[in-house]
Formats: C-alpha cells, sequence, structure tokens
C-alpha cells in the first residue's frame, strides 16, 4: 500500500546514512528532469533523495521498501516532496503491480540496492547480526513469514545442510546444519550469538584464526537469503522489468555477493542476446531477432578507494546496468541463440 502518515509507526531518519556507490548510480541511471523513477529498495532514502535532485520540480520517484520501519522513516521525505515522491510498503518483485495501483504504465529508470541495510544490522533486535545479542529473527518484513528459527526447526537436516551450502557457500555445511538441528532440538538457540557461537564451534582454533571473516558470516548470510526469499524475489523482478521500463530507460543493479550478481549478469546477457541468423530464419526459429536491452556496464563497477575507506559497507558492492530497447520483451526462458544457455 501507498504510504499513509497516520498508519504507520513513528520512526526516526538516519542522517549518517550513506548510499553506497551513489555517484556512479547517478551515472548509469542518468536520470532526466521530469522524469519517473523507481526506487525498489528505498532503505533510509539516501539514493531517492538524489534522483529527487536531479529530477527537478516536475519529475516522480515511487519508492518501495519491504521493511515496514523505512517506511516510517521516510514519511519525513514525503511530506516535503510536495508530491513528487510516493513511498510504498512494497516488495521490489511486485514492482508490475504497485505501479498499475499509482496507474504507471512506463518508468524511465529502475534502481535496486539489493542486501540487507545498515539500519536494519545496527538494529539487534531484528536478528540479522551475529555481534549483537537479538532474537533469530532476520525477516525484512517483520509482519510475514518464518523467523530465521524456525525455519531452521522446520527444515530437515539435509534441507538445512543445502541451504547453507546453497545460498551461504559454506564449506562446512554438513557439520553446521547437524551441530544447529541438536542445538534447536536442546533449546540452546535463544539469541543471535548462540546461533554464531554454535557455528563457530564448527571451525577449528586455527581455521577461525585464518579467517578473514566472522566464522558464522555464511551462515547468517544464507539463513537471510532463506527466510526472506531473496533470489526468487530478484529473478521475479528479473523477467519483469523490460516490460515497465520506457524504450531508453534504465535498470541499475547493486549487488552484495555472488549469487546476488550471477543472476543480474546472465539476465543482463540474455536481454542482449541477438541471433546470427538473417532476421526470418530468426524468427522461424524462435529466436530474438533484436536485443530487448543494451548493457550499459561492460563489466561490474565497484566503489573505488575513497568510498570504501568511508563506507566499509561499498566494499562488496558491484553495480551493473542495461538500457531498454524498443524491441518488444520475450519470456526468460525464450529460445536463445545456438551456443548460449
Amino acid at each position: 500500500m501507498a504510504l499513509a502518515l497516520r498508519a504507520l509507526p513513528t520512526a526516526v531518519e538516519t542522517p549518517d546514512h550513506i548510499p553506497v556507490l551513489l555517484d556512479e548510480v547517478l551515472d548509469h541511471l542518468s536520470p532526466q528532469p521530469g522524469g519517473t523513477y523507481v526506487d525498489g529498495t528505498f532503505g533510509r532514502g539516501g539514493h531517492t533523495s538524489a534522483l529527487l535532485e536531479r529530477i527537478g520540480p516536475t519529475g516522480r520517484v515511487i519508492a518501495l521498501d519491504r521493511d515496514p520501519q523505512a517506511i516510517a522513516a521516510g514519511a519525513a521525505r514525503v511530506a516535503a516532496s510536495a508530491g513528487r515522491l510516493t513511498l510504498v510498503h512494497a516488495r521490489f518483485g511486485e514492482l508490475a503491480d504497485v505501479l498499475a495501483r499509482e496507474a504507471v504504465t512506463h518508468v524511465d529508470g529502475i534502481l535496486l540496492d539489493l542486501g540487507v541495510s545498515s539500519p536494519q544490522l545496527d538494529e539487534a533486535a531484528r536478528g540479522f547480526s551475529f555481534t549483537r545479542s537479538g532474537p533469530i529473527d532476520m525477516r525484512m518484513d517483520p509482519s510475514r513469514g518464518p523467523t530465521a528459527l524456525e525455519l531452521i526447526g522446520e527444515l530437515t537436516q539435509q534441507e538445512l545442510a543445502g541451504v547453507l551450502r546453497e545460498l551461504g557457500e559454506e564449506r562446512l555445511h554438513q557439520r553446521i546444519s547437524r551441530r544447529l538441528k541438536e542445538a534447536e532440538r536442546a533449546g540452546e538457540l535463544a539469541t543471535t550469538l548462540d546461533l554464531a557461537s554454535v557455528v563457530a564451534g564448527c571451525f577449528s582454533a586455527g581455521e577461525v584464526r585464518r579467517m578473514r571473516i566472522h566464522p558464522a558470516t555464511r551462515t547468517f548470510q544464507a539463513l537471510r537469503i532463506a527466510v526472506n526469499r531473496e533470489l526468487d524475489e530478484l529473478a521475479a523482478f528479473l523477467d519483469g522489468f523490460p516490460d515497465l521500463l520506457a524504450p531508453g530507460g534504465r535498470c541499475v543493479v547493486i549487488s552484495f555477493h555472488s549469487l546476488e550478481d550471477r543472476l543480474v549478469k546472465r539476465r543482463f546477457r540474455d536481454l542482449a542476446w541477438t541471433s546470427s541468423l538473417p532476421p526470418h530464419l530468426a524468427a522461424q526459429a524462435g529466436e530474438r531477432v533484436h536485443a530487448v536491452c543494451t548493457p550499459v556496464t561492460r563489466k561490474a563497477v565497484f566503489a573505488d578507494d575513497d568510498e570504501t575507506d568511508d563506507n566499509p559497507r561499498a566494499r562488496s558492492a558491484r553495480l551493473r546496468a542495461c538500457q531498454r530497447t524498443d524491441a518488444p520483451n520475450l519470456p526468460a526462458n525464450a529460445r536463445h541463440p545456438k551456443g548460449h544457455s
């Protein structure tokens, strides 16, 4: 639903919030005065504020966030926008429905800044942090779905091991899943620090000393992605976003780990594929004659040293962008040129 100021709890904005890759976002999204743009991951509004400044008094930003606290924190920005900002409590995978409700058929640009936000990590009660004691929750929208602790209880040991292997790329997935199931059944998982301790205990002291990250990092990542169905959400967005962009409109996605980036890279590459056959033969073969999107970035764009010094979260950020053509969109499973899959 669109923002209704009276219905939301009070929240304090985060004035020191630093939006990741802001200059690169503005460069690759190229917002124009009077345009309509989407920020699919509002967070604390840093990117949205920059977009509003660039598009001027006749432009519009439609911003989404699945976290009700982010929506509440953005109430002041909405009030100050003179109608230029619409803030909606929704997942970015629901963007087509949101735009339909707003009577918007196409937009000039879409931005996604994926992953967990700094305010979510900083608030122990949200359960995302392995260094602060809080409930084992990890839901970006606390009103929906099972918590991470409930997920651990619901999954079999082998299912949990699969989550840790596939979504966390965790080498010790079998050992960790076994210990987590044992701890959950024994009632030993009360807080995120308990969870982190159980995971850390699966590594030898020597392994822990050699690790560049906390031993629980990959497990927390895997559980968070599973709880919030983040890859499913991203895949649904990537399937449908070309239908929402006007010709010349751009899509910019910032990801923070290889699983997300791989999905974005493959989909952008797929949309840029065209057949090597003559147009009439390509059409007969069900292959794409014209690219649906063309690349704006040939390779991922990373933060420079100055930004990573000021904002350590930017170290793992990578940005990719593409631009919509006027060619008709095709389903994600449409036939590709020979040699691609």
